[in-house]
């Protein structure tokens, strides 16, 4: 009875190392076709699209010998500047914070605290077809007591997705046709794609101005924006992709 259950045992491990070895051999053979004879390309594609929107971008900083009494300050000159705004036709919900930020101001040679420092940044953006309007947003701005850090032309969120995955497409299009072409060469088919991977996806907003500090004078900001219509402006992607040739 023992040696029945010992030939057993014997009979039931050299299957399980059998199935063991055909699994490596198996897993070997797919690496192994999954590795070579493949081919690496990039494709590249830069769609062209106009601005559809005008970004500026405020600053407010006050001072105090207090947080609040620094805060207070702040808060009243944000509140004139957002009325002035939505006097202009604009909502309030338009005008959005970038940042808020209340700091104390040290004097480390003297070491005493020489008050409080309070930074707000805001934003407002509408579409290009109301650049008329530009103007009158840098005056409402800097007459309530805002500097202007800088004005962009940018693309909305919906029109950068659009042109985002049109590129891609693009430059996904752009990798067969280049993979296709070499395995042409080489008298071979293209085969399956092994894999893809999105190298980098680029789009810079169009700065138009910038204030070397921040300007609260509206007049250079509006020189340079003014005169400027919204050019093309490139979204960019690049991928590479690897196939198998036949």
């Amino acid at each position: 009875m023992a040696k029945e259950m010992h030939n057993s045992v014997k009979i039931t491990l050299i299957i399980v190392a059998t199935v063991v070895f055909l699994t490596l051999i198996i897993a070997y053979i797919v690496k192994s076709d999954s590795t070579t004879n493949t081919i690496q390309v990039n494709g590249q594609a830069t769609e062209k699209v106009t601005p559809d929107l005008i970004t500026v971008y405020f600053n407010v900083e006050t001072k105090g010998t207090t947080s609040s009494e620094a805060e207070d300050a702040n808060t009243l000159i944000v509140n004139i500047l957002k009325s002035s705004i939505v006097a202009l036709g604009f909502n309030e919900e338009d005008i959005k914070t970038e940042n808020y930020n209340i700091y104390p101001e040290y004097d480390y040679k003297t070491k005493t605290n020489k008050g409080y420092h309070a930074t707000h940044s805001l934003k407002i953006e509408f579409s290009t077809e109301e650049k008329d309007k530009i103007g009158d947003v840098i005056d409402a701005g800097t007459n309530s007591g805002a500097g202007i850090s800088y004005i962009n032309f940018e693309l909305s969120p919906s029109l950068e997705q659009e042109y985002k995955a049109e590129a891609i497409k693009t430059a996904s299009e752009d990798a067969k046709v280049k993979a296709e072409a070499i395995a042409s060469g080489f008298d071979k088919k293209l085969g399956r794609l092994v894999s893809v991977s999105l190298d980098n996806f680029n789009y810079y907003p169009w700065r138009v101005y910038s204030a070397s500090g921040v300007s609260e004078d509206g007049a250079e900001a509006k020189e340079a924006v003014t005169s400027i219509t919204p050019s093309e402006r490139e979204v960019t992607a690049y991928v590479t992709a690897i196939y198998k040739l036949r």
